[in-house]
């Protein structure tokens, strides 16, 4: 019965606007996240036919009680999936109408003159379940009814590999490298190039080429239960959305803010970063959001963090609170069309009203986060791909501030730059399935101009042979001497 409330829960949300289907489904608290993003994303796919069911049923008619919502889902699961496999009264809801509901079936595919259930959609979603869900990331088990296997959904070999950053709170990345290899795992050293990573299979990982806390394994790799993920040693997190705390490089006794913290992935890696000294504050509106950042923070070890449920742009920028914040990371809301896990439909959502109002909000956040007066640097990043999410906010701002913000080259050795809409734009980067073998990502990093300094175009060629800017040093500056600090080793 919970999945179902779940899923109703999470239509409802996408119908008013609320999010994408990733980010809901993530953000749900339903423990089978793979199992709640096959049934919402096919529920969606069904949508239209669904609809027609229910009318010729009268079921909404007849069960007063029953939300449409979930009146979908459990006809979705009954008729299509692999039969309703929970418990509950809404279950038996749903038989006890069984009957009327397989005839309005029946009556219209006679009358559409078909046989199959695909054959009742549209054009443009009359494509097998197995291929709409290879595009989305997943690879799900087909039904002898045409659905989906909602109990034994698993990866599908896609092209973007499963990145695990090693969380340095809590253990370092030669002693997690260890333990996979007594897990049985081939550990093939540093990545030279991204044909590697996409010839991963089986149980081998590498060192990514860019990131020093950061394992590769083949995309097919589950590791939700491995001790190192529930004990909180590894998060599980994309590489391009690892880049924004990575290129924030924050000094250990820096003051952050993260303003759209949720669901907290970055903000951990900014707390393994300051090594849980300095501080960060941590913002997000919505309060199951925070819940879930809580439980993440606290796995991870995160003692440094102060998390609020607050609205980034009611914060005063002029409160001594924050009077020595000097880094903010600014990941707000965003269409999310770079997410290769995007469920079908979730692309139509970006219509041209909703970019606008996004951007909208966008340029708001960002505006509202370059006002602290101590902050000298800025990460701004999306999940888009998008230019009106991206580079036209950023030019927008920019022009604002006039001189009193530059735009730092990001990462110089990153193959896919910004797209060159303004000058400057080059300076950003972008992350790609094709390119990168990632997400789809934009980020670009922002600093304060000193007094009568002139905005640069170009880093010095020192910072392009050292790009990867480290616990809060300057590209191409010399790095600091580090102590060596015994981690907690994994056993």
């Amino acid at each position: 019965m919970a999945l179902y409330s779940a899923a109703a829960a999470v239509l409802a949300c996408l119908e008013r606007g609320e999010g994408g289907l990733k980010s809901l489904v993530y953000n749900s608290g339903f423990p089978h996240v793979r199992q709640l993003y096959a049934l919402v994303s096919e529920t969606l796919r069904y949508a239209s036919v669904l609809e027609k069911l229910l009318d010729g049923a009268a079921l909404l008619q007849a069960e007063k009680k029953l939300a449409p919502q979930l009146a979908k889902v459990l006809v979705y699961d009954l008729l299509f999936g692999k039969g309703l496999k929970c418990g509950g009264r809404w279950k038996a809801l749903a038989r006890r109408h069984r009957a009327r509901l397989e005839a309005e079936l029946a009556r219209m595919k006679v009358r559409r003159k078909v046989t199959r259930n695909e054959d009742l959609l549209a054009p443009e979603k009359a494509v097998s379940a197995a291929g709409e869900w290879a595009r989305a990331g997943w690879a799900p088990c087909v039904g002898s009814s045409g659905g989906l296997c909602l109990t034994c959904q698993a990866p599908a070999a896609s092209q973007v590999p499963r990145y695990v950053r090693v969380n340095t709170l809590k253990t370092c990345v030669d002693d997690v490298i260890d333990f996979f290899k007594r897990q049985g795992y081939a550990y093939l050293g540093k990545a030279a190039s991204v044909e590697e990573l996409k010839a991963l299979s089986g149980k081998k990982f590498l060192l990514d080429r860019h990131l020093p806390e950061l394992l590769v394994f083949p995309s097919q790799t589950d590791l939700h239960d491995n001790l190192l993920y529930t004990s909180g040693h590894i998060i599980l997190q994309d590489k391009a959305s690892c880049l924004p705390a990575f290129l924030l490089g924050p000094v250990a006794s820096s003051h952050i803010i993260d303003a759209c913290a949720a669901p907290g992935n970055k903000t951990s890696h900014l707390a393994a970063l300051l090594k849980n000294k300095g501080q960060i504050f941590a913002f997000d509106v919505d309060p199951k959001r925070v819940a879930t950042t809580s439980t993440l923070l606290t796995r991870a070890g995160v003692t440094c963090c102060q998390l609020a449920q607050q609205d980034f742009l009611t914060v005063d920028p002029r409160d001594p609170k924050y009077s020595r914040v000097t880094h903010i990371l600014l990941d707000p809301s965003c269409s999310g069309s770079g997410m290769v896990t995007r469920g079908p439909g979730e692309e139509a959502a970006s219509s041209a009203e909703r970019l606008q109002a996004l951007s909208g909000f966008q340029r708001r956040v960002l505006n509202h986060a370059l006002s602290f007066p101590a902050l000298q640097r800025l990460v701004y990043s999306t999940c888009s791909l998008h230019q009106e999410e991206n580079e036209d906010v950023v030019q927008a701002v920019l022009q604002k501030w006039g001189s009193a913000f530059r735009l730092v080259p990001a990462f110089p050795s990153w193959p896919c730059r910004g797209l060159t809409t303004f000058s400057g734009a080059e300076s950003c980067l972008r992350a790609s399935p094709a390119e990168t073998l990632t997400h789809g990502f934009f980020v670009a990093v922002l600093e304060r101009c000193k007094e009568g300094a002139a905005a640069p175009s170009s880093l010095p060629a020192a910072a392009k042979e050292n790009p990867q800017p480290r616990e809060g040093i300057e590209p191409g500056a010399a790095p600091k001497k580090r102590k060596k600090k015994k981690k907690q080793r994994v056993k």
